[in-house]
């Protein structure tokens, strides 16, 4: 019995000839003659694949030709110290079309956009919140320092930052025409639509000598 079945499985799986598999992987060989290996960089053993670099929170800027940084941000117009007839630089009639307090040398500065709680008024007061970058505009003109300060906004918008501070001096000697940058600022402070608050900061940070300004988020 066992020697028939064993003829009846011999006879279903015909053993294939040497010649036959030869001849299949001659015509293999033919179909794929004209196929060429695509190229790869090798990858070095060991190496990670490298992972994506994050995205900048980029918003649409506000100041982007002189043109409009001269209505965001005006320079204010000098007054000689000679000119009795003349406004005090810090008085409000000299902010050539801006609105703001006059400002003082020891005066401290505060602006609040509409919106912006107490709280938060309070808390960027007491310099409770981190200060992301910082911009020192002591010693520069008028227009060197609202170039610096634009860029100085430009980046905070582009970085994401949330709080910054601007160093502007206190302005012991601006002499009669009262403190010119810290003026400036103020007001420039006041009419660029990235800034939401800013108040004088603390005595340890400037004092009444630099300002902490919380940027549009």
């Amino acid at each position: 019995m066992r020697t028939i079945l064993y003829s009846m499985v011999k006879q279903r799986s015909p053993d294939r000839s040497g010649a036959d598999l030869s001849t299949e992987t001659q015509t293999f060989r033919d179909a794929v003659r004209d196929v060429k290996p695509l190229k790869h960089a090798p990858r070095a053993a060991g190496l990670a694949t490298p992972k994506p670099k994050p995205r900048v929170r980029v918003r649409k800027s506000t100041v982007t030709a002189h043109e409009s940084l001269d209505e965001v941000m005006p320079l204010l117009a000098t007054v000689s110290p000679d000119d009795a007839a003349a406004p005090a630089f810090g008085s409000a009639s000299s902010y050539g079309g801006g609105s703001a307090e006059a400002v003082t040398v020891g005066g401290e500065l505060s602006f609040q956009r509409a919106g912006v709680r107490t709280q938060v008024m309070r808390r960027l007061r007491r310099g409770l919140y981190p200060v992301e970058d910082e911009l020192d505009l002591h010693g520069l003109t008028q227009i060197a320092a609202r170039e610096r300060l634009a860029e100085f906004l430009e980046r905070g918008r582009d970085t994401g930052a949330r709080c910054v501070r601007i160093i502007h001096g206190k302005g012991y000697r601006s002499g009669a025409r009262g403190p010119v940058l810290k003026t400036a600022v103020n007001l420039w402070l006041r009419r660029h639509s990235d800034v939401m608050a800013f108040v004088s900061a603390r005595a340890i940070d400037g004092g009444t000598g630099a300002v902490y300004v919380l940027l549009r988020a």
